[in-house]
């Protein structure tokens, strides 16, 4: 059964698929040139014998008075392979050999007015019917345009010569389709079968161990489609082991996560009961603070309750309203930490009446995250402007800065986590976290310019 099986396996394959679609069309191309072949071969045959009866003609009236022995004639008769040979001119019909006549001619062929399709359709008509035929063949005598050879002959030794002939073509054409087919399969096997086979075992190898570098494909260096296929190959192996790298740090970040927003929201609960008591507080200045501290803290709690709801850093369907947007850039601007010793200014440009349609607490999480990044790239003195505009049913922010620019190796993974942070220790998860807001949003954000006159960001949003 396992002899079996491996044989079955074996003819399955590839290889053994080419090998013999091979062996079978150079077959076919061989019957196609078989056909016209023994056509030809029987006109050949006949003209021939045609050739054999005017030289034996000829002998005859060479002699005195057409006159020739009964012996030398049955001779002649035999070495023609003929019934009877009938000479005819112009004028007259000379019969030069003869013996017993039969009763009838089953056939007829005249060989001056046969075109392929006609001696094609008699070599078949003999093949299948000429074993017991009697047959009259009718030839132009070279040089005598008005003259012509008449014989009769027993169609039996032709066909036997034609099938000796067709024998020998199939074992010929049968040598060359085996030796064709092997070339063939030899040549396909060395340029696409082996590398195939390497392509498969690659991917078999690489989705058993996708962490293991040395079951990745190695390009072999060719400038064909296998070799731009196995180069694409190895940039996905190597760019999906660096995504399932990232997700296994994700997703024991989220575990880490959970577990500290567990304890962080406990926390928080105690500052804000903290917070409540100093909103009683009767001092100017604790009652402007207090309520900044108040909305930072419900932040907190709220986004430390959605981690633990979801059990990772995911985000919920963001809840749509239209608000203001002038007092948010200010919440934003009053959150950012701005350095001491550097004399940074941000500025919202963007109209007390402009209105957008998203979620608030999430919008508030992007241009947090944005407009700190801005301040953050500023090392010295420098501004940060944000302004909105109405663009069709879309509004347009630009928030810019007068910094350094994104260096070309962040720009690169700018959107992704762990990979686009510009500042040392930094995560890169601020950007990334904006993206995704704003994608669930309907929108869009991109760098619309950086260089080293600053960086500009363009967030898009459908109204």
């Amino acid at each position: 059964m396992g002899y079996i099986q491996r044989i079955s396996r074996i003819f399955r394959s590839l290889s053994a698929q080419l090998l013999i679609l091979t062996i079978v069309f150079v077959m076919l191309a061989e019957v196609l040139i078989f056909v016209p072949s023994v056509a030809f071969f029987r006109l050949n045959y006949l003209i021939k014998k045609t050739d054999f009866a005017h030289l034996a003609s000829l002998s005859l009236l060479a002699s005195p008075d057409n006159m020739v022995s009964k012996e030398l004639k049955e001779e002649l008769l035999f070495r023609v392979g003929a019934r009877s040979v009938v000479f005819r001119s112009a004028n007259s019909a000379m019969l030069m050999l003869s013996e017993d006549m039969p009763a009838k001619v089953d056939e007829s062929f005249n060989l001056s007015d046969q075109g392929a399709f006609e001696l094609i359709k008699d070599a078949f008509g003999s093949l299948l019917n000429g074993k017991g035929r009697i047959i009259r063949v009718v030839s132009p005598i070279e040089n005598a345009p008005n003259s012509s050879l008449e014989m009769v002959i027993d169609e039996a030794p032709l066909v036997s010569a034609m099938l000796e002939y067709s024998w020998n073509i199939f074992l010929l054409s049968l040598a060359i389709s085996v030796l064709a087919a092997f070339l063939v399969y030899l040549s396909l096997h060395w340029l696409l079968v082996r590398p195939m086979g390497r392509l498969s075992a690659s991917m078999i190898a690489f989705r058993k161990s996708p962490e293991d570098i040395s079951v990745g494909i190695k390009p072999s260096g060719r400038q064909d489609e296998i070799g731009m296929a196995e180069r694409e190959l190895e940039i996905m192996q190597t760019r999906l082991r660096f995504a399932l790298k990232q997700k296994e740090h994700l997703a024991a970040l989220g575990i880490a996560v959970s577990k500290i927003s567990h304890d962080l929201r406990n926390i928080l609960s105690t500052s804000h009961i903290v917070s409540d008591g100093l909103a009683q507080v009767d001092d100017p200045r604790v009652q402007k603070v207090v309520p900044r501290l108040v909305a930072s803290i419900n932040r907190a709690i709220d986004l430390c309750t959605e981690t633990l709801k979801y059990g990772k850093a995911g985000e919920r369907e963001p809840e749509r309203e239209i608000f203001l947007l002038a007092p948010l850039v200010h919440e934003v601007w009053t959150a950012i930490e701005l350095p001491a010793d550097a004399e940074i200014n941000c500025e919202n440009l963007v109209t007390d009446d402009f209105t957008i349609f998203a979620d608030r607490e999430q919008f508030y999480r992007v241009l947090l995250n944005v407009c700190r990044n801005a301040v953050e790239a500023l090392k010295s003195d420098g501004i940060v402007l944000l302004s909105a505009k109405k663009e069709g049913k879309r509004s347009i922010l630009t928030i810019s800065d007068n910094g350094p620019g994104i260096p070309v190796r962040a720009q690169e993974h700018m959107f992704e986590p762990f990979t686009g942070s510009v500042r040392s220790g930094g995560t890169g998860l601020g950007l990334s976290i904006a993206k995704e807001l704003i994608v669930a949003h309907g929108g869009d954000i991109e760098v619309e310019k950086t260089d080293e006159t600053g960086t500009t960001f363009i967030i898009r949003l459908p109204d």
